[in-house]
């Protein structure tokens, strides 16, 4: 039996994203919307933590004993409380070796609490009902930034005794823990020693980079803003005559005009490809056919015949098909819209595996005027 992957095909154009709340329209030379949303400042961003612990309080669904390092862990953790115990006498059901995870945003100061993500690393089969021990979560430079601690909140369950009468929604071995660590270094940045501000574009596009340190220069009243390459537009603290935050909370909702690239991205796994508006398409034939080998064994009982002393064996029966469709065929011609390119592969019947193909062959052959990306 054959199974149809689907097909979803989307095309992206500037006026699916609306006209922002200041009132300001797109045209064909790319959408216009805020600073603070297209750029990042360059030092301000979050900060990844990692630490390992354990979840206890499981219903019999933690490590095995086979996982060396739970049964080491827990014995390691009573000792430090005092009670001795080798690590032999110890079973882990009830207890899941996790990583914990954690993201620590910009700005964040002592005592403050962030979210953590727990995940199992051995062979526990659910953390449902479990309690994270007191984890401490360390940075790259391993210093410990924040300590994790709490009940664990998962979004799927197991159900039943064994594998083959048991129940599972989603991920049981991942969790949550919301506001579950508390924060303990300050990582916070001196703004106050910042004389330039660089701004980063998330896309790079020297055109942007450009319209962006104009806009700011024309709505601050001031030269004080310089593109220095594609993606970096660097702005000058000092001859702002602001400080830092109240600058910022000004350039961030400028307004400034974003070019769209010409990209096309495919994605064989879900079947997605989407094709933005700035994508241009040169004259072009498409022909589109379909190969079908198919390969079908049977087997037969060969009897020997009545007193032959011959032994009764099982005979292969190989039945080789195959099978071709004709050619379906597209004409782009001059001047062609992305509309057109997606009737036409639609009209077609062409797969998310066929889609890339074609794709790729335009691109090739200098019909299709984009970048082509395979996710």
């Amino acid at each position: 039996m054959k199974k149809t992957r689907s097909l979803l095909i989307l095309s992206i154009s500037a006026w699916l994203l609306g006209t922002p709340s200041f009132a300001m329209g797109t045209t064909t030379d790319g959408h216009i919307t805020r600073i603070g949303d297209v750029t990042t400042v360059e030092g301000i961003r979050n900060n990844s933590l990692v630490g390992y612990g354990l979840v206890v309080g499981l219903n019999r669904t933690g490590d095995s004993q086979q996982t060396l390092f739970s049964t080491q862990s827990v014995a390691n953790a009573l000792r430090k409380l005092g009670v001795q115990v080798s690590g032999n006498l110890i079973q882990t059901r009830n207890v899941a070796s996790v990583f914990v995870t954690a993201e620590l945003p910009p700005f964040t100061r002592p005592g403050e609490e962030i979210d953590v993500n727990v995940a199992s690393i051995g062979d526990a089969k659910s953390l449902q009902g479990g309690v994270l021990m007191m984890t401490p979560l360390n940075g790259p430079d391993g210093r410990v930034y924040a300590v994790a601690q709490g009940p664990v909140i998962l979004g799927g369950f197991t159900a039943g005794l064994t594998r083959a009468n048991s129940v599972q929604e989603n991920h049981p071995t991942t969790a949550r823990i919301p506001g579950g660590a508390t924060v303990e270094q300050d990582t916070s940045i001196d703004l106050g020693r910042m004389h330039t501000i660089s701004l980063l574009l998330r896309e790079a596009d020297f055109t942007t980079a450009a319209e962006a340190a104009n806009a700011i220069n024309q709505n601050l009243g001031k030269s004080i803003a310089t593109a220095i390459d594609s993606r970096r537009v660097d702005v000058n603290v000092a001859a702002s005559g602001q400080d830092v935050p109240r600058l910022m909370a000004s350039i961030e909702n400028i307004p400034v005009r974003v070019q769209e690239p010409a990209k096309v991205v495919v994605n064989e796994r879900t079947g997605t490809v989407v094709l933005g508006k700035q994508v241009t398409l040169g004259a072009a034939s498409i022909m589109h056919g379909n190969l079908v080998v198919e390969i079908t064994t049977t087997f037969q009982v060969s009897q020997p015949a009545p007193f032959s002393n011959g032994q009764t064996t099982v005979v292969p029966q190989t039945t080789v098909q195959a099978s071709q469709s004709a050619a379906r065929h597209v004409q782009l011609r001059e001047g062609a819209t992305v509309d057109d390119l997606v009737n036409g592969l639609l009209a077609i019947g062409a797969t998310p595996r066929d889609i890339g193909a074609i794709l790729e062959a335009l691109k090739v052959a200098g019909s299709l005027q984009a970048e082509v990306e395979v996710i």
